[in-house]
């Protein structure tokens, strides 16, 4: 066989082993030393479920609300202010002020108490979890949506991370550990050597709210004032590594493993060990 066709074979082949290792890691047993990963699957799908949810509802209902039906908006976050005719929001506040405004002079009062239940429960979790300030909230149908444009970002990254984690996220025993498992174990082998998984585990999630952590925090101290599609860029990431966290702390179930640590497989040879003053270590 010529040269270059030799070349060319060997690449083939080494494309194939690589595409059949990374299937094999994800067919039974798994890498973490289990036969069966269908907490992870469902797990994950519940975050994208329930994510996705709100994602679809949050433009689907200002859509199929009669026109006009929500005005501008601006109240407080992790407060009800909008809940009736008599709440906080729907009261005149001083119109330059970080939240609230003259609720009579940006379309009169609004109150999700008296909508149908579908709708009512879409702005209700929007008025309790978001400011849901006009000028950075988008309107579909002349209403504007439930929450704002950063909120929206963050739903959908929310929903992406649980998604990612029901294909490739394992439970090894510990949350650090199986939120580490959306990587190859040949890519976190040093982190496992070195005992760095926490400081990984910590980074990574320092690195995804950093953006949201920037833009938010500079608009808050300077004249600064940042734009919608950027607040939903930063959003993505925050919602992503929120996702990811809280499907890999569910996900991790010692139980699974007859609470016996040292049937956990990690990358690069490493096992979890238990004792009466640490609850795991990398060895």
């Amino acid at each position: 066989m010529s040269s270059p066709m030799k070349e060319a074979a060997e690449i083939q082949t080494a494309s194939t082993l690589c595409v059949t290792a990374s299937r094999a890691s994800m067919e039974p047993p798994f890498r973490n030393g289990l036969d069966d990963r269908s907490r992870e699957k469902k797990v994950g799908r519940w975050v994208l479920g329930i994510a996705g949810f709100y994602c679809i509802s949050m433009f689907l209902v200002p859509f199929l609300m009669p026109t006009g039906s929500v005005p501008e908006l601006s109240g407080r976050a992790n407060m009800f202010d909008y809940a009736n005719e008599d709440s906080w929001g729907n009261q005149d506040h001083y119109e330059g002020g970080e939240i609230g405004h003259k609720q009579s002079e940006h379309g009169g009062s609004f109150a999700w108490s008296e909508l149908n239940p579908y709708y009512a429960l879409i702005y209700a979790f929007g008025d309790l979890n978001c400011h849901q300030k006009y000028d950075r909230s988008w309107t579909i149908n002349d209403n504007q949506m439930p929450v704002c444009a950063r909120d929206v970002g963050i739903f959908l990254g929310l929903a992406f991370g649980g998604w990612l984690f029901s294909r490739r996220g394992l439970n090894r025993w510990t949350i650090r550990d199986s939120f580490l498992t959306l990587f190859p174990d040949s890519t976190i082998d040093r982190l496992y050597i070195n005992d760095r998984r926490m400081t990984a585990m910590l980074g990574i999630g320092l690195l995804f709210c950093l953006p949201v952590i920037l833009d938010g925090g500079i608009q808050a101290i300077t004249a600064y004032e940042s734009t919608n599609p950027v607040r939903i860029l930063t959003g993505l990431p925050f919602g992503f590594i929120i996702g990811w966290y809280f499907s890999a702390s569910l996900s991790s179930r010692p139980d699974r493993f007859d609470l016996d640590a040292s049937l956990v497989k990690l990358p690069a040879g490493a096992h979890l060990t238990t004792g009466d003053t640490m609850s795991d270590e990398s060895e």
